[in-house]
């Protein structure tokens, strides 16, 4: 059960950061979700320690958790559209 409850949880919090960074029509459903997995491991790697709040990933379930994982799809998204811009679309 909790697999189910870490990729719903991802995918809406991908699914959020790409309608913040705009790029929600490119993307479809297993993107969303990765983005936010990913992320979310991001902002645990970079941002947890600084904000001292965990991520999805680690089983921490709370709003300070929500927004690590957030703000880290957030840098993942911008990191893939720093990269994609040098590329002819």
């Amino acid at each position: 059960m909790n697999l189910i409850i870490w990729l719903v949880v991802g995918g809406l919090i991908g699914w959020v950061a790409s309608m913040m960074m705009r790029t929600d029509g490119q993307q479809g459903i297993i993107l969303n979700v990765v983005v936010g997995i990913v992320g979310a491991l991001l902002g645990g790697w970079l941002l947890s320690p600084l904000l001292g709040a965990g991520t999805i990933n680690n089983n921490d379930f709370s709003l300070p958790s929500l927004g690590v994982s957030l703000l880290g799809a957030v840098i993942l998204l911008a990191i893939v559209n720093l990269v994609r811009r040098g590329r002819p679309r």
